[in-house]
């Protein structure tokens, strides 16, 4: 970033002020802005007082800086910060922007800044001999489609080249800028297209007449064709024209289409009691849902008990007494009383039956038949032994 500073002090004027147009405008600004905000008003009256004196003087960044109690060094902090504010004198009849952004450089910028060292000169912010011109190179001037391009006060000019240039260098010079075509320099109008628009550049009512377009009905808001008959509706105008099944209007969604009779209902439903791989595509019936399923579950549901009791054998029990056995051993379950039971046929040591009871051995509290220190017959401690009881001898 270049450093900014204000011109020599022989360039600089004595003093500055407002015209008497631009003052009124200066005060109209600055009450726009609430009690105690005026300072925001610091940009405007700087751009105003450029637009009255070409640049920015010294004693305008004063007399700003005094007209809206401000610091001095603030106001020469954003005069220098910005780069639209032109810290010496420029060209009293075209100070020319030179845009050299990558759309314009890859347009001929180059060419356009070749021309203004040759007319204007070698480097920029320099007057030429008169002191009529200057220029310089800045960034992005917001119109790329139309590049390379200039601006000169608060005009562009765009589509250029360099004989184009120079030909309004010369203009500017001898005084007849004001008489220079603005914004594009070729056939085209602002930004479209070079040689005209090439698409929505014609109309039916224009093709037909105004007066027959004005005849032609019109049915249910669809617009009018060329043969006066309707087309499509304005609501499906912007849709995609396809004969897919898919995308058949006609076809109704989940919300309009027929309810299925019971018959058919029952026919699709798969009885799961009788082994059937229930449900349909795409997933399996979770649980019986017609009557005959119902009823089957019913009627297994009676057989596992008896006067309204729990079986102690049938399928149910079965499956329990496995599902059991997968996690508690045999071994390690004992009954409510603390005998234990066998490792088979569900009988601990003491003859009683606990297939359908049993507490975990780490669950009971009840250690009376524990004998620590007794020995098996085996020949190994019976300590942590369940199911013996002591001796009359000890």
């Amino acid at each position: 970033m270049s450093v900014r500073r204000l011109a020599e002090d022989a360039v600089q004027p004595q003093g500055f002020a407002f015209s008497a147009q631009n003052a009124e405008w200066a005060e109209a600004t600055i009450r726009k802005y609430p009690e105690g905000r005026q300072q925001s008003a610091v940009i405007p009256l700087l751009m105003r007082a450029q637009e009255q004196d070409g640049w920015v003087t010294k004693a305008a960044i004063e007399h700003v800086a005094q007209r809206l109690r401000m610091p001095m060094i603030r106001v020469l902090e954003v005069a220098t910060f910005y780069t639209q504010f032109q810290l010496a004198p420029v060209g009293t009849r075209a100070h020319i922007q030179v845009c050299g952004t990558t759309p314009c450089m890859l347009r001929g910028s180059d060419e356009l800044k070749r021309v203004c060292r040759e007319k204007i000169h070698e480097h920029p912010f320099h007057l030429n001999e008169s002191g009529t011109l200057s220029w310089e190179e800045v960034e992005c001037l917001g119109a790329c489609v139309n590049a390379p391009m200039v601006m000169i006060f608060k005009d562009t000019y765009e589509d250029l080249t360099g004989e184009r240039l120079g030909e309004i260098i010369d203009a500017f010079d001898s005084g007849e800028g004001a008489a220079v075509r603005k914004g594009p320099q070729i056939d085209r109008h602002l930004s479209v297209p070079e040689g005209g628009l090439t698409t929505l550049n014609t109309f039916d009512d224009e093709d037909r007449g105004p007066d027959e377009a004005r005849k032609a009905p019109q049915t249910d808001g669809a617009s009018p064709s060329a043969d006066g008959g309707a087309t499509t509706a304005p609501s499906q105008a912007g849709r995609v024209d396809t004969h897919a099944a898919e995308t058949d209007p006609t076809i109704k969604g989940p919300a309009g289409a027929p309810k299925t009779s019971p018959a058919a209902e029952e026919a699709a439903s798969v009885d799961l009691t009788e082994g059937g791989t229930g449900g349909r595509t795409g997933g399996t019936r979770q649980g019986p849902t017609g009557a005959a399923s119902t009823d089957a579950a019913a009627e297994q549901k009676k057989a596992e008990t008896v006067d309204g009791e729990a079986r102690t054998d049938g399928p149910l029990r079965d499956k329990g007494a496995a599902a059991e056995d997968a996690v508690v051993q045999e071994h390690r379950r004992v009954d409510d009383e603390g005998g234990a039971s066998s490792a088979k046929g569900g009988q601990d040591l003491s003859g009683k039956d606990h297939t359908a009871t049993g507490t975990l051995e780490g669950n009971r509290t009840d250690t009376s038949d524990v004998q620590p220190d007794a020995e098996a017959g085996d020949g190994e401690p019976a300590k942590g032994r369940r199911g013996t009881k002591p001796k009359a001898s000890e």
